[in-house]
């Protein structure tokens, strides 16, 4: 398998090339060079497989022989091995209709533990196989950190930094991060938004002098890998239901993705494009609403932010779009780079009649208002007794305004409640925290507070590199 940039300006990559490039070196995002495509008996047969054997198989496909089996077999296993649930991402149904896909059940109770513990277990053993340094750069808006930090902390070989902006994740959130005291980790809190920190990653490995003089790998969801780690679930979901609901049958679902930086339902998107029977992706976003005035109006212009009580969606300028640009120009490298120039240079990006219809075919989007958000977790814990996240109940909501009468959606859920207490607390309701969050609140923090430019931030990865 080779692995392209959506720029063009990048001779094509093995898979380990890639995941170590993180960020195009011409600026663009890799994707696969051919996107493998599933039978339906290959479908059939993989039903039957639990999370670790079916995530062998996908990523079996993107490595191509890169990785020999039994090696990436064991790295599967210590990924998945330390997940709360045997199952790793199990499916609780709420209604005949309604279903929720629990991503939490990892170390850091968030969807990023799936692709993080993979990536930070596929660097370690980089690292060991090429005798080589590896030094992370990532940017959080609040789950991203804590996982990845989580996935290498320890590890010989590599060190991490994570930049997150100051004071705008939830304070559990910041405590998953500022807890950890390992000699190879480096919190840096941002003085600025999340798209300031995502900003200055981006344009840090843009400089490819400075990103291969100090060994700067990608954490974030600009790396493959991670995109690639998270289509497993979509399939295990759809198997589970396909399994488990003869009303179901060989139907297509929906799936319904809280997203902010594009990047989990992108994954979706490429295992619908795998054969994967996908009926609708429904895009939820919060007051942050730039890709659903995207999907409505084919107009990708940021707005003014807003903080929201779902904070890790609190994103304008999504980093993963620019993929989902290259499959909808026809991977047209030349295009894109038309296209994302025009963005730098004026702000924004509009597409023609033709390409709206074919995004609108691809995606519905609804942008779920803060009260509205709150509003939906009160509802369905009365209802239901289940306890969303405010992340999970902006998909659930949008899954309310747009899933069509009789249609199963599956909701993907983000987080764990507990991580959100501030805002569940609003509408009066109590929880009781997971013991490992619980004793974050007796620990001391550990980060430094910087100013939001490139040349801070600089300063801090020489220090610490």
């Amino acid at each position: 398998m080779e692995y392209i940039s959506t720029r063009g300006k990048v001779a094509p990559l093995g898979f380990i090339d890639a995941i170590l490039m993180g960020l195009a070196n011409d600026g663009g995002l890799l994707v696969p060079k051919v996107i493998p495509q599933l039978s339906a008996d290959t479908l059939k047969q993989w039903q039957k497989l639990s999370y670790p054997e079916l995530a062998l198989e996908i990523f079996s496909l993107y490595t191509e022989g890169e990785i020999p089996r039994d090696e990436l077999k064991k790295l599967v296993d210590d990924s998945y091995g330390t997940f709360r649930d045997a199952e790793v991402t199990p499916v609780k149904k709420l209604s005949d209709t309604t279903y929720v896909l629990e991503l939490f059940h990892g170390p850091t109770f968030a969807f990023k533990d799936i692709a993080l513990q993979f990536l930070g277990n596929l660097y370690g053993y980089v690292s060991r196989r090429t005798n080589s340094i590896i030094h992370i750069l990532g940017a959080t808006s609040g789950d991203t950190g804590a996982s990845a930090i989580e996935g290498v902390r320890g590890k010989e070989g590599i060190r991490i930094c994570i930049l997150h902006p100051h004071q705008k994740v939830s304070k559990v959130q910041e405590l998953q991060m500022t807890t950890v005291n390992d000699a190879n980790v480096l919190n840096l809190s941002v003085e600025g938004t999340f798209d300031d920190c995502q900003r200055i990653i981006k344009e840090l490995f843009a400089d490819v002098a400075f990103k291969e003089r100090y060994h700067l790998r990608a954490i974030n969801s600009i790396n493959i890998a991670r995109i690639l780690a998270q289509t497993v679930y979509y399939f295990y979901a759809y198997f589970q239901l396909a399994k488990d609901n003869a009303a179901i049958g060989d139907s297509r679902v929906n799936f319904s993705v809280p997203t902010g930086n594009f990047g989990d339902i992108f994954a979706g998107y490429l295992a619908q494009k795998m054969g994967l029977p996908i009926n609708k992706l429904i895009l939820a976003t919060n007051e942050n609403n730039i890709l659903e005035r995207f999907v409505k109006e084919g107009v990708y212009q940021p707005g003014e932010f807003r903080g929201t009580y779902s904070p890790s969606m609190d994103i304008q300028v999504a980093s993963n779009f620019e993929r989902y640009l290259f499959y909808l120009y026809g991977e047209d490298t030349e295009a894109v780079t038309t296209l994302m120039a025009q963005f730098k240079a004026e702000g924004r990006i509009v597409i023609p009649a033709d390409k709206l219809k074919a995004v609108q075919a691809d995606f519905a989007a609804y942008g779920v208002q803060n009260e509205e958000c709150l509003d939906t977790i009160s509802g369905y814990y009365s209802k239901y007794n289940y306890l969303l996240d405010p992340h999970t109940a902006c998909g659930i909501a949008a899954a309310d305004q747009l899933a069509t009468l009789g249609e199963i959606t599956v909701t993907l859920s983000t987080a764990h409640p507990a991580k959100f207490d501030e805002s569940i607390r609003l509408r009066g309701i109590q929880q009781t925290y997971p013991e490992q969050i619980q004793a974050l609140f007796e620990k001391p923090q550990f980060q430094k507070v910087v100013g939001g430019s490139n040349d801070a931030i600089k300063d801090e990865l020489v220090n610490f590199f």
